[in-house]
């Protein structure tokens, strides 16, 4: 046994070392794919302007390029925290990701746009106050609207914040020009781009503070590429002009001011208030989702277990089938997105109802199979002694059966709504901004994502403390009453 432990122990040892080696080979770029002209998917490959630009610097340096796809506003603490190392996802210089990291020279000079329905009567900047803003989390357009217009919508990606703009979710987007364009060209009868622009801004990479060698070796093959004309080919090739001139810096800027960690992330531009409006979003819409849910699962448990005792009901048992079928076959997320997008389509009505009825629906089917269960452990005695005193079926289920069923589910039923409470961290997929995503906000304005996500982890779990607390004295209490 012991030689079988040392064999083991050996080859994890050589399986870390050679993972460590083969990590010195890579360049590891972290980016959004869904962010053309500069990053995007054809195929199984991510392709773009910056997977160019940056397999020119692994050339350079003799490593092979591997892209990493993951969400924009965890990309600069990807780099930060050592787990990639450059960040290219046409992000744009400013103060508060300097704290973080490092910036190579300027590859392209960009904007700030503002996208509109094609009937939309919006002009300009001068006409948004009011108006339904969406953008994309985390990008400066996000920043520039939060401080200078008010609270925005904020979308995964710009995808999204097309979709909800022509279903007439949002009146209005914020976008980077050339992403702008793309979305332009491809559904031309149904968004504009304003002449205005918002912003105007300088695209380049981000390292890690303190890896110089890196950042040196970039900012070479950069300053090689503007002078024989590459950088100007490979934006050319995508139709993007506004290449700077070679030795450009970015435009001076003000030296960020140093706060301790907790004053940046949570005292700093009132950002704890994203926290208390996140957390109160989460507990209402688990708390009307849990009441639907319930209704819902109690009504398809009953048909389903009236179905298998006297083989009545069938039609509405073959649709509770087929529900539970469809729901519990599906992610949260699809449900939530086609309840959006395509239930409440051509509806304007609140994210938190959508919320409500998306997860109400999505836990309903669970709640059924939890319910169906506790009734089937009631013994059938129960029944017959309820029919024998003269009630009728939907009499004994009610008076009999279901508060004996409801005593033997109960830390079933409450185990399903701690994973529903859970399951509303997706909600920021509609722009919806409860807890997780008050997390996301400000971790993609301080770029820190230890005390966020510490503080959302810290209140999810207080809920669920406070709400065993609160189950454990009604199963007491019911016990006492037995």
């Amino acid at each position: 046994m012991k030689t079988l432990f040392r064999l083991i122990f050996i080859s994890f040892a050589l399986f870390l070392c050679a993972c460590d080696s083969k990590r010195e080979e890579q360049l590891i770029m972290v980016t959004e794919a869904t962010f053309p002209p500069y990053e995007f998917r054809e195929g199984d490959r991510v392709v773009g302007i910056d997977p160019e630009i940056m397999q020119a610097v692994a050339d350079a340096v003799g490593k092979e390029l591997v892209i990493q796809d993951m969400s924009f506003d965890s990309v600069i603490a990807a780099v930060s925290t050592g787990k990639a190392d450059v960040a290219a996802s046409g992000i744009t210089v400013t103060e508060e990701r300097r704290r973080q990291v490092n910036f190579s020279l300027p590859y392209v000079e960009a904007r700030q746009v503002i996208i509109v329905p094609a009937a939309s009567p919006i002009a300009g900047k001068d006409d948004l106050n009011g108006k339904r803003i969406g953008v994309q989390h985390g990008t400066t357009g996000d920043l520039f609207v939060s401080r200078n217009i008010g609270e925005p919508e904020r979308f995964q990606n710009g995808a999204l914040g097309v979709s909800a703009l022509i279903a007439g979710k949002i009146d209005v987007l914020v976008l980077d020009d050339q992403p702008a364009k793309v979305f332009e060209n491809k559904y031309p009868d149904k968004i504009k781009i304003l002449a205005e622009s918002l912003t105007t801004e300088s695209y380049a990479f981000a390292v890690a503070k303190g890896n110089e060698t890196l950042l040196a070796q970039i900012d070479s093959v950069l300053e090689s590429m503007k002078r024989d004309g590459r950088l100007e080919a490979i934006l050319g090739k995508y139709g993007v002009t506004g290449a700077p001139a070679a030795g450009e810096l970015p435009a001076a800027e003000k030296a960020p001011e140093a706060h301790g960690a907790f004053y940046t992330n949570f005292i700093e531009n009132g950002r704890w208030r994203y926290l208390v409006e996140g957390l109160w979003v989460t507990i209402e819409v688990s708390f009307f989702a849990v009441v639907l849910g319930l209704i819902i699962g109690f009504g398809v448990a009953v048909v389903r277990t009236t179905h298998d005792k006297n083989g009545s009901l069938k039609l509405l048992n073959f649709l509770c089938k087929l529900y539970l079928t469809v729901i519990r076959g599906t992610p949260v997320v699809v449900q939530l997105l086609i309840i959006y997008f395509v239930i409440f389509g051509s509806v304007d009505v609140s994210k938190v109802l959508v919320a409500i009825v998306a997860f109400g629906i999505n836990s309903g089917a669970y709640v059924a199979e939890i319910i169906r269960g506790g009734i089937q452990s009631i013994d059938k005695g129960q029944f017959e002694a309820g029919r024998s005193l003269g009630l009728s079926y939907p009499q004994t289920m009610i008076y009999i059966i279901l508060p004996q069923a409801f005593k033997n589910v109960l830390p079933a039923l409450g185990n399903e709504f701690v994973v529903l409470l859970k399951e509303t961290s997706v909600a920021g997929y509609i722009a919806l901004q409860d807890l997780t995503k008050a997390g996301d906000i400000i971790r993609s304005q301080t770029y820190t994502s230890f005390l966020p996500l510490l503080a959302v982890a810290a209140i999810y779990l207080c809920i669920v403390m406070l709400f065993t607390a609160l189950l454990g004295k009604l199963e007491r209490r019911l016990k006492r009453s037995e």
